[in-house]
């Protein structure tokens, strides 16, 4: 599978985002992706910085044009498309979500946000409702695709239960960066915490995993980029470091979650008979 992801500056609006998105997928069919990935909330700003009422103006539904277009956009490029998006319902009701389009232009799925974060700067409780679409991994032409949102990044469990439902490869939208209001020597070690918990669901489902983040910055958030692929055994194959507009592409064998699987069988040693903590709240 060959696969691209962008990672780029928010420009100042969201038809300014959906353009620059446009022309780099334009640009990056000379590698013909099989894939192509963009960042979380990938045409608006990251408005979860504050709670502001007027925010819920950005959101969109399926119906959109933007939606629309990059249908479109998969369908000429004969790519699958992984675009993240302010999702409106009804009722009140508005998702973090990604829709996911196949070669032939159609929605092969959807994926809404499970684990929703409330922090200072990451204000996403007020915006997004929980995801009701489960851990399912996406089928495509290309494969079962287990995609998942940034803060869900965090959890083994959500991994896992891709993994398990046959995801072949785990992809994470992202937005997350430093905050200018927190010491600068705690900043390198949050870039490898999150770092290393996805390195971690590589190895634990024997799995490639990649995770596509922000760039630039945005109010007193650095959104710090270092989008960047593992293999099943954890081995960064690629990642960008540039603070600047910018795609990667690279090609990888699934074949070699097989070989992972059989080195370290932890689906064969697992204990489901013994898990049942995991599912309370608190087990003392």
């Amino acid at each position: 599978m060959k696969l691209s992801w962008i990672q780029f500056k928010y420009k100042g609006s969201s038809s300014l985002n959906l353009n620059f998105i446009k022309n780099t997928i334009e640009e990056l069919s000379e590698h013909k992706s099989d894939l192509i990935i963009l960042p979380e909330l990938c045409l608006t700003n990251y408005f979860c910085i504050e709670e502001k009422q007027s925010e819920f103006n950005q959101a969109i539904t399926l119906e959109d044009s933007a939606i629309i277009e990059m249908s479109q956009m998969a369908k000429k490029h004969q790519t699958v498309l992984l675009f993240p998006f302010f999702e409106k319902r009804d009722k009140g009701i508005y998702h973090n979500s990604v829709v996911v389009f196949d070669k032939d232009g159609s929605i092969a799925g959807q994926y809404r946000k499970m684990h929703i974060p409330d922090d200072p700067g990451f204000y996403e409780k007020y915006y997004f409702t929980q995801g009701d679409l489960g851990f399912e991994p996406i089928q495509t032409s290309i494969g079962k695709l287990g995609v998942m949102i940034c803060w869900d990044q965090w959890f083994p469990e959500a991994a896992r239960i891709m993994a398990l439902k046959g995801a072949d490869l785990l992809i994470f939208p992202t937005a997350i960066g430093w905050d200018d209001n927190e010491p600068e020597n705690v900043y390198q070690s949050q870039l490898e915490a999150w770092q290393i918990m996805m390195r971690s669901h590589s190895i634990a489902n024997g799995l490639h995993t990649i995770a596509v983040n922000r760039i630039g910055q945005e109010q007193h958030l650095n959104f710090w980029g270092n989008s960047f692929i593992t293999d099943p055994y954890g081995k960064f194959l690629l990642q960008n470091t540039s603070t600047e507009d910018s795609t990667s592409t690279i090609e990888i064998d699934l074949s070699s979650t097989e070989n992972a699987r059989q080195t370290w069988p932890f689906f064969r040693d697992r204990r489901i008979d013994q898990y049942q903590s995991l599912l309370k709240v608190w087990d003392n």
